[in-house]
């Protein structure tokens, strides 16, 4: 039998072009919704023809997915982004291997539920447990250029966006199956008008649903000013190039500029930096920071105003052992923690950054990794987060403030609502990447946010993108990339939680729990059938 390696490949190339566009492409999410369609089909055609080596096709269209849509992290470190397109499409891999292993043991429709539980429940471990985390590409983030269409998000957040993109195109592809091996010509009118008036309102519902969440929701009437400082400093020349002392002058002339000749200063006005902006805080002891008794004594020429500064940060420890498995010594008996972290100037208040970049920041499972990171002279980041989120205060506005990372996890986010924020803030430095589309999606995750969770943000990007987004998920106000500029808006205030702030991520939860029990049937049934 001859294999139908151009059909193949023709398949293989629809399922990465269908599933990387709406990454790539505003307004292009619905693409996602018959992206899965080819590669069922090749896998369909291969169970058919008894085709067994179907391995390197399903990791190669994955690979390629994910070198199309994350090939920009490669531009920050060349072994991490390989390592995450490699890695990533590996996992993919092996729940597809799983899929096709269940239809040796399950019939009918079963090993394609359980594809689509054991994917979810994936992107659920990814969010939550695991500590080598790149959430990246979960399935309903490919909406987050097509807001319209998953306003329902406040109820069931981006998972459920993963399980209408698995619901839709196992439908699809179940009626192409049906038409193709004559069942449809077997079913009854009655039967093929459900089938068909199924599907449609399969895609159908979640739009419409949207579109009136969109226009039944009002915004607040409480809006709180923001002025956003872009300073456009190239990270990777920052400290060669600018002194700390200029970096900050920098920034200042951008707040003053704001501020000259305004008459609202006797309210609350958020004044946004943006990630790691300085180096000098060492937590506790702020008025040791240049940088913030420089921007403290802004504020106090301009009353009404809050500066919130991103910052590395440290704390220090005395001990004569090592106090914790990412301390780092630094001499006699003195030990330090590293942070990443958000301080506003006057208070003194601070928040630690905990969603931490795998390497550049945070070394996984500690105890495994530390050995073999001292004996290579500790390259991989030790930074240390903190356990519970925390508000910052803007004058007596609580604000939820997620850096850089933290913003791509959705329930993680809801934390920031349910201890109080009335809007949320991002801070970033997307820079690193260069122009690649990973700022452009980066931003675009934010949109998800504020759907989930109803709050407006406000974000602060080093080179761009930083912007104003309501809580319909609407960008507001923009700036350009690799700009200096600043923006300058109001953020709505909300006080009440959507329903997946009070009851958090179900749709990952229920999907987790049906895979265990799925996995836990495919097991008995291959033990039995070997016993």
């Amino acid at each position: 039998m001859n294999h139908p390696t151009r059909l193949f490949l023709l398949l293989a190339a629809l399922t990465v072009l269908l599933m990387s566009v709406p990454f790539l492409v505003p307004h292009c999410g619905w693409l996602a919704l018959i992206g899965w369609v080819p590669l069922l089909c090749l896998e369909h055609i291969a169970s058919q023809t008894g085709i067994r080596r179907l391995w390197p096709w399903h990791y190669g269209t994955f690979v390629l997915w994910n070198a199309a849509t994350t090939f920009w992290v490669c531009n920050a470190t060349l072994g991490g982004g390989l390592f995450a397109i490699f890695a990533n499409a590996l996992q993919m891999s092996l729940i597809f291997g799983l899929f096709r292993l269940s239809k040796k043991h399950f019939t009918g429709v079963v090993p394609y539920l359980f594809l689509a539980l054991a994917w979810i429940a994936w992107e659920r471990w990814y969010l939550t447990s695991a500590q080598i985390s790149w959430p990246w590409l979960v399935l309903g983030n490919a909406f987050a250029r097509s807001t319209g269409l998953v306003q329902w998000y406040e109820y069931t957040g981006t998972l459920g966006g993963s399980l209408w993109v698995w619901a839709v195109n196992l439908s699809v592809f179940g009626m192409m199956v049906s038409l193709s091996n004559g069942n449809w010509q077997r079913w009854n009118g009655k039967a093929r008008a459900a089938a068909v008036i199924g599907l449609v309102a399969l895609l159908v519902a979640p739009i419409g649903v949207s579109m009136h969440l969109f226009a039944r929701y009002a915004q607040p009437d409480e809006k709180l000013p923001v002025i956003i400082a872009q300073p456009n400093i190239d990270p990777y020349h920052k400290f060669e190039a600018l002194s700390q002392d200029e970096q900050n002058a920098i920034l200042e002339d951008q707040f003053r500029q704001a501020l000259r000749g305004r008459t609202d200063t006797a309210g609350n006005i958020l004044l946004l930096s943006p990630e790691t902006f300085t180096n000098d805080v060492i937590v506790g002891y702020p008025a040791e920071s240049r940088t913030w008794r420089r921007f403290t004594a802004l504020q106090e020429a301009y009353p009404g105003t809050h500066v919130m500064l991103g910052a590395s940060g440290y704390t220090r420890m005395e001990s004569a052992e090592r106090p914790s498995p990412n301390a780092r010594f630094l001499h006699d008996n003195l030990w330090y923690h590293s942070h990443n972290l958000a301080v506003m100037a006057g208070t003194g208040e601070t928040y630690l950054k905990s969603k931490l970049v795998v390497g550049v920041e945070m070394m996984p499972y500690p105890k495994v990794f530390r050995p073999l990171d001292d004996l290579l002279g500790g390259v991989m980041g030790r930074c240390v987060g903190q356990e519970e989120r925390t508000t910052l205060s803007c004058g007596d506005v609580p604000l939820g403030c997620a850096i850089c990372y933290e913003s791509i996890y959705g329930e993680f986010c809801t934390e920031y609502v349910r201890a109080g924020a009335r809007a949320l803030v991002i801070i970033t430095n997307d820079a690193w990447w260069g122009d690649t589309p990973g700022y452009r999606q980066h931003l675009s995750y934010a949109c998800l946010r504020a759907i989930e969770t109803r709050r407006a943000i406000a974000r602060c990007a080093n080179t761009g993108l930083s912007a104003i987004i309501d809580a319909r998920g609407d960008i507001l106000a923009q700036s350009s990339w690799w700009t200096k500029e600043i923006l300058q808006g109001e953020i709505s205030l909300e006080d009440c939680q959507t329903f997946f702030v009070q009851n958090g991520d179900i749709i990952g939860r229920l999907c987790s729990l049906l895979f265990f029990l799925l996995l836990t049937a495919l097991a008995v049934r291959i033990l039995t059938r070997r016993g």
